[in-house]
């Protein structure tokens, strides 16, 4: 991602704002990153240049193809329920312009679950490592 223009769109604590922070740090990706919130008019004048578009707003359908930059690589991590159905923050026509689009139902999701169990075993090996842990 180094030298890439990577937009977030959605500032919440779940996935924007740690995205963010980890994508800003001194020793990250060296990417230029860009934070859109919901409540941004016209959020395509920032996605149109993005190298990368992480969408997690939780807003169906808002990334639409004509906010995508061709050949651009698209991260639908945002969902929503619309009259009981799961739906995704990327519409469907975004395929025919992105040079890649993550699987928008399905995807991320089942992959934070994972580093997030990967993460507490790790934490709970730690703890253990250096004498904490029950009965300690």
């Amino acid at each position: 991602l180094a030298g890439a223009h990577v937009v977030i769109v959605g500032r919440g604590l779940t996935i924007g704002r740690p995205l963010a922070n980890l994508m800003t740090l001194k020793h990250g990706p060296d990417a230029a990153v860009t934070v859109v919130h919901t409540g941004v008019a016209d959020i395509g004048r920032f996605t149109r240049t993005a190298d990368v578009i992480v969408a997690a707003a939780g807003a169906p359908g808002m990334i639409t193809a004509d906010m995508v930059k061709q050949g651009a690589a698209v991260v639908a991590a945002g969902v929503s329920f619309v009259d009981g159905k799961v739906v995704s923050d990327v519409a469907d026509e975004v395929a025919e312009v992105a040079g890649l689009v993550s699987p928008r139902i399905g995807g991320v999701g089942p992959m934070t679950r994972a580093m997030l169990l990967a993460n507490i075993v790790s934490i709970a090996e730690h703890a253990l490592d250096h004498g904490a842990g029950p009965g300690r």
